[in-house]
């Protein structure tokens, strides 16, 4: 009899613990504040054209809107050019996607505008267009800033640019210098996404790793090109690194609305660590 008590005495045991342990890993990999979770996407949308070379919104925004992202940064967005039909691409995408969206001019081009966009779920509190280094016969580039308030109620900056593409890595470079520059001292936790149109071996990037962390280090997948990725040039960097957790990455296999592949994000701001 003593046996058989003993037996469900230990079986009642080792319950209890299995059920302790699930409660400790399920809290582990939880977040501790929903409304302190960002959901960002990076996409270089390729004006609009489609690799089967058509102009289709439509197709882009159904992208955007499949992984449900509270911000999301365009590169490569026309205002009313020609070769947009005369559209504006960002407001489009902002009805399309029922987000907010802005833009950033960046160049003249094609009887229009061209440069950055942001789409996001939060409202604007403050917005601001930073121009970029560029060199006589390249074309310019800017890094566009917002101000959005959480739903924890926390302020953080998030920027959307688009580096220099070609081959020479100058003006990459000096851009790079310029957005440390500009963010280095800013006391805000702040995102910056992009095409970068640098691999993370580069000179560009180990400029940007002074004051910025990649989301994607521990799980590094290529972007581009679309059709076959093969390089990484997509990114979302946070700063400073005590403020943010990663808790997803990943590359949308996308390979007909762009010619770069979307890259999502997700991450937890955390609590400011108070100084003893």
């Amino acid at each position: 009899m003593m046996s058989y008590f003993r037996k469900r005495n230990r079986a009642k045991i080792l319950i209890i613990l299995v059920c302790v342990l699930s409660v400790s890993v399920l809290n582990s990999q939880q977040p501790s504040d929903s409304k302190q979770i960002i959901r960002v996407l990076s996409y270089n949308i390729y004006h609009g054209e489609t690799l089967n070379h058509d102009f289709d919104l439509e197709r882009i925004a159904d992208v955007i809107k499949s992984v449900l992202p509270d911000i999301v940064a365009l590169q490569e967005v026309d205002f009313r050019t020609q070769r947009a039909k005369g559209m504006d691409l960002a407001t489009r995408l902002g009805y399309l996607t029922g987000m907010q969206p802005l833009f950033g001019r960046a160049m003249e081009y094609d009887g229009g505008e061209y440069g950055e966009g942001i789409l996001s779920r939060f409202s604007f509190k403050e917005t601001k267009n930073n121009p970029l280094p560029h060199s006589s016969g390249h074309e310019p580039r800017a890094a566009l800033e917002v101000l959005v308030e959480l739903p924890s109620g926390d302020e953080i900056i998030f920027v959307g640019t688009h580096l220099d593409h070609t081959r020479d890595q100058t003006d990459r470079i000096a851009q790079a210098r310029r957005i440390n520059k500009l963010f280095k001292k800013t006391k805000k936790p702040t995102l910056l996404a992009g095409d970068l149109n640098a691999t993370p071996e580069s000179n560009p990037m180990k400029i940007l790793s002074k004051f910025w962390t990649d989301a994607c280090a521990r799980d590094p997948q290529p972007t581009f090109p679309s059709s076959d990725p093969r390089r990484r040039i997509d990114y979302v960097l946070f700063r400073p690194a005590s403020r943010w957790k990663v808790l997803e990455t990943r590359v949308i296999d996308e390979k007909v609305a762009s010619d770069h592949c979307p890259l999502l994000v997700v991450l937890e701001l955390l609590p400011e660590k108070k100084n003893k």
